[in-house]
């Protein structure tokens, strides 16, 4: 029933998971990516990625793959991968409506004997106990009779030139044994680095939402050792080089947890332990530890300038970075925002330099227009907050010449030496 040679690809969302994937179908395979953002479908068809995942020589390697912004391009399709981001609101809750109309669109698109792949980091159970009802009730079809459902979970590690989607081992489940067979053997078709064909879609939604929970609740176990060191005036930095010379011990360095991942994905998981009638501790906690680091650093740089008496108030402070990681475009869950917003209480002059940030995403995403140039002897503190090469090529020397005599430079990353710096994590 299911045939790899006569398969033809939908995929919906053409962002930093979407589009990696649809190149690399669609160098094999006839695949169709379909995005609801036409600008992002413009310049595709110009051979350009804004996210800088995919080069324009991979784009023209493609030669299988159309863009559109018209769902009706997708009706020939039998297979329809779901890549669109799952977030969450304002008060930390899953935000499943990306993935909720995406399901819709899918259902008008879809027929008999088709399948459809959801790629989203989800909780447990979510595939089968949202998103296909939707279908079922939208299409008339009847599920693993009509259609069927498979979950294969994104790993993409934006701004990794190493790690990507082909060299990432791919997790794959079906909603019957047949369907995760053809699951699996299409993702083998273009993955080298192989497959892991899960029992169940909950068993895959499963272990793609502990994967950066833990990693999660490692970075706060570690930012918590962060501000008890700093409490005893000890730098965390050396601390954990001294530790890491033992050779089990996992490298994990403190910082700002941000990003669509590892500062989302955990309270997916808490949402359906606490429908189940399970709180959890650890998790949570680990969450708070977090995303409190943003004002533990401001109150550092605070104290240490209020030490030197320099005023905070009216004072010109310069933040080295917006984006939720280094070498990399991505705005997405920045937590450099949660310095931004702390530092405003105190009334201070805040400019924001990125050059990996877009100025239009940044003032649309956090009401942020970053300075396109870096004023010399301007600031009272500098807070390096995202380690891109960029500013590691300044180095302390160059970075401090941005500001006055006394500046306060405070390193989040331990990018710089100990003696450089006025403060690090």
């Amino acid at each position: 029933m299911f045939d790899l040679a006569n398969t033809k690809i939908g995929i919906l969302g053409l962002g930093y998971v979407g589009l990696p994937l649809a190149v690399e179908f669609g160098k094999k395979t006839p695949t169709i990516g379909l995005d609801i953002n036409s600008h992002r479908i413009s310049e595709l068809n110009n051979g350009k990625d804004s996210t800088l995942e995919v080069s324009k020589a991979e784009l023209q390697q493609a030669t299988h793959l159309q863009y559109t912004s018209d769902l009706n391009d997708l009706t020939a399709c039998n297979i329809f991968i779901i890549t669109v981001p799952t977030p969450i609101d304002e008060f930390k809750r899953p935000d499943l409506s990306p993935l909720i109309n995406a399901s819709r669109a899918v259902a008008q698109v879809i027929k008999h004997n088709d399948i459809v792949i959801y790629e989203s980091t989800v909780y447990p159970g979510a595939t089968e106990e949202v998103c296909v009802p939707i279908i079922e009730k939208e299409s008339g079809l009847t599920f693993n009779k009509d259609f069927f459902a498979g979950y294969s979970p994104e790993r993409i590690n934006p701004g990794d030139k190493e790690h990507r989607v082909t060299t990432i081992l791919k997790v794959t489940s079906g909603s019957t044994p047949e369907v995760a067979e053809f699951v699996n053997a299409l993702y083998a078709s273009i993955i080298t680095a192989g497959t892991h064909k899960a029992s169940s879609i909950r068993v895959a939604e499963a272990a793609k939402v502990i994967e950066n929970t833990q990693r999660d609740v490692n970075i706060a176990l570690i930012n918590e050792l962060s501000l008890i060191f700093n409490k005893l005036n000890i730098d965390t930095l050396e601390v954990l080089e001294a530790a890491g010379t033992k050779w089990n011990f996992l490298p994990f360095r403190p910082g700002l947890v941000g990003g669509h991942c590892i500062g989302v994905d955990p309270y997916y998981l808490t949402h359906k332990a606490q429908e189940i009638g399970y709180q959890p501790e650890i998790i949570l906690a680990g969450r708070r530890i977090n995303d409190s680091m943003g004002s533990h650093i401001v109150n550092r740089v605070v104290k240490t300038m209020t030490q030197r008496q320099i005023h905070v108030v009216g004072s010109n402070v310069l933040v080295m970075g917006l984006t939720f990681k280094e070498n990399c475009p991505d705005l997405r869950n920045t937590r450099v925002i949660d310095i931004i917003n702390e530092l405003s209480d105190y009334n201070a002059n805040i400019d924001v330099y990125d050059p990996w940030a877009n100025s239009e995403e940044a003032q649309r995403e956090y009401a942020i227009t970053p300075i396109s140039e870096l004023k010399h002897k301007h600031y009272d503190a500098i807070i390096l907050a995202v380690n891109h090469q960029e500013f590691c090529d300044m180095g302390a020397a160059g970075i401090r010449k941005l500001g006055k005599p006394e500046v306060v430079l405070f390193d989040v990353k331990g990018m710089l030496p100990l003696e450089a710096v006025d403060g690090r994590l």
